[in-house]
């Protein structure tokens, strides 16, 4: 049975919403079969590919006991609240889409499609929020980290991430302040239709929260983590540069009697009269210390760049 045919054979069975309705019943002959087919593979391709990527998020943080740390609670929370909007959001979104445009779930679930749509999506953006002052706190203020980020204070972001968005969501649209009344009265005379028509008072508050406010945090606190990377860069470069420095220095103060040979232009005549043995010999000791000085400078150098890149790991990806 084919969708047009199931709508007829309805209002065949209810001819009291036959007369009300007529006018506003949805038509699917101007529906094509390729087109539809790759909206359905397209679509379903990526409600698929994020249900199981979010879905694999949360069992590897649940399996592995190494990965059950606190900062991880935050992107476990978020993989979930993002797998619900592809399950009760994309879909719907998807349905309306491959109807052209018409709605077939009825008054009732317009209303919770809109409200599932906009908890969800406010509640990702909340979630992302809390990453960047979780990080914020980490990397510029490392050590009052594990004294503000307790286990306590991290089930309290989330609390209030998971309730505020239904405080911009299904009460306003189920109490219907969300809308203006023309749009109310458009609802009713076309059921068919479920348009998310907003007014100016619902978009002021509902983007202050969802959007400009988080927005301007995590901007604040991811130019600050910027700001306090390139003072981290700055000083282990200047550490390495004074690590070098000290390590030449010592170096001559072991062999002081090589490189005061070098210093002093007048020992070219002790030079000439020594024997060419201990001219020899004493050459090959100089190429012996310039080739040890190269390996510790070289050996120094590798150890800073291994401790400059473990502490960028562990600053940045964990």
């Amino acid at each position: 049975m084919t969708i047009k045919e199931f709508i007829t054979e309805n209002a065949l069975i209810y001819p009291s919403t036959t007369a009300t309705s007529a006018s506003v019943q949805p038509t699917f002959e101007n529906i094509t079969v390729i087109p539809f087919i790759l909206k359905i593979l397209i679509m379903g391709s990526i409600i698929v590919s994020a249900v199981l990527g979010n879905a694999l998020v949360v069992i590897s943080v649940v399996r592995h006991r190494k990965l059950r740390i606190l900062t991880n609670y935050y992107v476990v929370s978020l993989a979930f609240a993002d797998l619900l909007v592809a399950l009760c959001a994309m879909t719907f979104n998807a349905s309306v889409n491959l109807t052209n445009g018409k709605w077939l779930f009825g008054y009732f679930m317009c209303d919770v499609w809109n409200s599932l749509d906009v908890y969800f999506s406010t509640a990702s953006i909340l979630h992302l929020c809390c990453i960047s002052v979780d990080r914020y706190y980490a990397i510029v203020r490392p050590l009052q980290y594990p004294i503000i980020m307790t286990q306590k204070t991290v089930y309290f972001m989330l609390a209030n991430v998971w309730v505020l968005p239904a405080l911009i969501s299904f009460t306003p649209i189920f109490l219907g302040w969300y809308t203006t009344e023309k749009h109310r009265s458009h609802r009713r005379e076309n059921p068919y239709e479920c348009r998310f028509v907003v007014n100016d008072y619902y978009v002021i508050i509902s983007s202050s929260v969802s959007f400009w406010i988080p927005g301007v945090v995590m901007v604040t606190m991811y130019y600050r983590i910027y700001k306090e990377a390139v003072r981290q860069r700055q000083a282990l470069s200047m550490t390495s540069n004074d690590t070098i420095l000290n390590n030449i220095h010592q170096h001559r103060t072991r062999h002081k009697y090589h490189y005061s040979n070098r210093l002093h232009p007048t020992d070219a005549e002790l030079y000439a009269s020594l024997s060419p043995a201990s001219t020899s010999r004493n050459s090959s000791t100089t190429s012996d210390v310039s080739r040890a000085a190269a390996i510790t400078l070289n050996s120094n150098g590798n150890k800073i760049i291994k401790i400059w890149r473990i502490c960028a790991v562990k600053r940045f990806l964990i």
